[in-house]
């Protein structure tokens, strides 16, 4: 196993329902009569049209279309009304979904082409309202069920929990700005956050399941806590939301939850094929020549939350850390440390990772103003050198005259893959120097896209992380993302887009079909992979005589990792390799 080792010197198809592990109940004979009948005329019209020079549609079904559902706040037992197109003009094997589960069949009132009625089932709560016919989903509408609604605030019922007032507006893109008024917030957020619905396309439901509460907080990467205070809270709605429940969450209690519509995508997002996994890392301290008083500080990383990365949960720990999960790292210190004295720390996660795919329509893209995404995530730094004049040139011979956000970005990428030089062997070179040879790694290559988009006006961040190969054994791996307003972070892996993947990794696409992995790392990501950092770590130092040591290329992207104050003039440290000690595949 390799290990950082440093001695200092001081002077990270959507399923229809399933029943019993068996895909949906078999159609009935009558309905497969009924279809194959339909269909084997509009085959022999088909036949008749190409011996006379026309061309038939396919016998292909239209997808349900929601026009509205009435009511659309109501109460178990009260008859729903849903309304609008292609329902079909009998149920047969098609059904209904409310906040992801369906009613039994006695449920059912009335079902036309036009117009479905149903009683409203017992375990009937808020959240989305689908038509499902066959392998085709409607549209989505919000049904509120008045039960689980909150209630107005009242001056004798203030309570010490959090209660939501109003949240306006009630729907909005990602990105976002919400107000959310009511009381009991708490007059700073500290530990508490705002929640929104996690998107339910990631999630498998049996008809019958009431499902899992899946939710998502609002990003600190994305600015999204604008304002918090005991009766009002602004927030941008966070990448990876859903049409649903929103939830404010403090050490005083949860709020009844509010409903919150997400519009406005310029296409979907989808999060699938979770993978969770169990994993652990060690650092090893050995002093070699100290004398009291001394310090030492350790900014050790931990799995990052993300849309496609969640329900990170620390599972064990030989030590309390001085300051707790600050900005993607948690802060250990290490007081007057004997000469040739050791001290270790081990850490266990488990984290639950899921493949990313996007599809999106670059017409359909809308600017939001106000948000600060764009203003800070185009800016140039020391590991993103966008400003640099030969960056600059070549960024703007790719994308020419291109002003769309996504079409710019796909243009970088591409001609990153097949001009970059990218390779599997680390080098020891950065976004400039890989441009300026045509040679670069992952860790390269992902800052040089991130360099290239800002330098376009494209928000973009690094990433960093590792690489999961199918022995289990990890490997340092860095990827990217960008920003489209309105629709969230898009993820992008120059390195393996060109197949320059691990040996023994599972490369989307094959090594045999780069040209397959080229089309699938833009867009999408596998799960495979485990984020330690989005963006860098930027840390201050705890004492302005401390002496840093510097770790590069490791498996975050962070300035501090090691800090040693006061008499310790020498010491070794060993940072372990990743090591994944479980996988468990959903």
């Amino acid at each position: 196993m390799h290990h950082g080792i440093r001695t200092m010197h001081l002077l990270n198809k959507e399923l229809p329902p399933q029943s019993g592990g068996v895909l949906n109940p078999t159609v009935k004979q009558g309905a497969w009569s009924r279809s194959m009948g339909a269909c084997g005329l509009k085959l022999r019209l088909f036949l008749i049209g190409l011996s006379l020079g026309v061309v038939f549609s396919a016998c292909e079904e239209e997808v349900p279309l929601i026009v509205s559902i009435d009511p659309q706040v109501g109460t178990i037992g009260e008859v729903l009304t849903i309304r609008g197109n292609n329902f079909g003009h009998e149920q047969d094997e098609s059904y209904i979904t409310i906040a992801g589960t369906s009613p039994t069949f006695s449920s059912y009132i009335e079902w036309t082409n036009e117009s479905i009625s149903l009683t409203i089932p017992e375990f009937g709560a808020s959240g989305l309202v689908y038509v499902h016919r066959g392998d085709k989903k409607s549209n989505p509408a919000i049904f509120s069920n008045r039960a689980t609604m909150p209630e107005p605030v009242s001056v004798a019922d203030l309570g010490s929990g959090p209660r939501i007032r109003s949240v306006e507006p009630g729907s909005g893109s990602i990105g976002s700005l919400v107000t959310i008024m009511g009381n009991g917030f708490g007059s700073s957020r500290e530990g508490s956050g705002v929640f929104f619905s996690w998107d339910t396309a990631a999630l498998t439901l049996m008809p019958m399941e009431a499902p899992k509460s899946e939710q998502l907080e609002v990003f600190e990467t994305e600015f999204g806590y604008e304002l918090w205070s005991e009766r009002e809270i602004r927030v941008r709605v966070p990448d990876g939301a859903a049409s649903g429940d929103l939830e404010v969450r403090t050490s005083r209690g949860t709020s009844m939850p509010a409903i919150f519509t997400v519009s406005g995508k310029p296409g979907t997002k989808t999060f699938k094929d979770k993978r969770t996994y169990t994993i652990s890392y060690t650092v090893n301290i050995q002093a070699q020549v100290a004398t009291l008083p001394n310090t030492l500080y350790l900014w050790v990383p931990h799995p990052v939350t993300s849309a496609a990365q969640r329900n990170i949960e620390l599972m064990s720990r030989n030590r309390e850390p001085f300051v707790e999960y600050y900005r993607g790292a948690t802060l250990f210190q290490f007081h007057d440390l004997g000469a040739k004295s050791g001290v270790g720390i081990n850490l266990s996660y488990r984290v639950d990772v899921y493949t990313i795919e996007t599809t999106l329509k670059s017409s359909s893209i809308r600017q939001i103003n106000g948000s600060p995404i764009p203003a800070l995530y185009t800016l140039p730094s020391v590991l993103i050198p966008s400003d640099n004049p030969l960056v600059v040139a070549q960024t703007n011979a790719i994308i020419g005259r291109e002003s769309n956000p996504y079409e710019k970005a796909q243009k970088l990428y591409e001609w990153l893959i097949q001009e970059g030089g990218i390779q599997v062997s680390p080098l020891n070179n950065g976004a400039v120097e890989a441009l300026e040879e045509k040679r670069g790694d992952s860790y390269s290559a992902a800052l040089l896209f991130c360099a290239m988009a800002r330098a376009a006006r494209v928000p973009a961040i690094p990433v960093a992380g590792v690489l999961i190969d199918r022995s289990r054994s990890t490997s340092r791996h860095y990827w990217a993302e960008f920003w489209i307003d309105g629709f969230g972070w898009i993820p992008v892996d120059p390195a393996l887009g060109a197949g320059a993947a691990p040996a023994d990794f599972n490369l989307r696409g094959g090594t045999e079909a780069n040209h397959e992995a080229a089309a699938y790392y833009f867009g999408n990501l596998d799960n495979q992979r485990i984020a330690f950092s989005r963006g860098q770590g930027i840390f201050s130092q705890m004492d302005p005589r401390g002496r840093l040591a510097v770790r590069n290329r490791e498996y975050a992207l962070q300035n501090l990792w090691e800090e040693a104050v006061g008499g310790l003039e020498s010491y070794s440290s060993l940072w372990s390799d990743i090591t994944i000690t479980g996988m468990y595949v959903q």
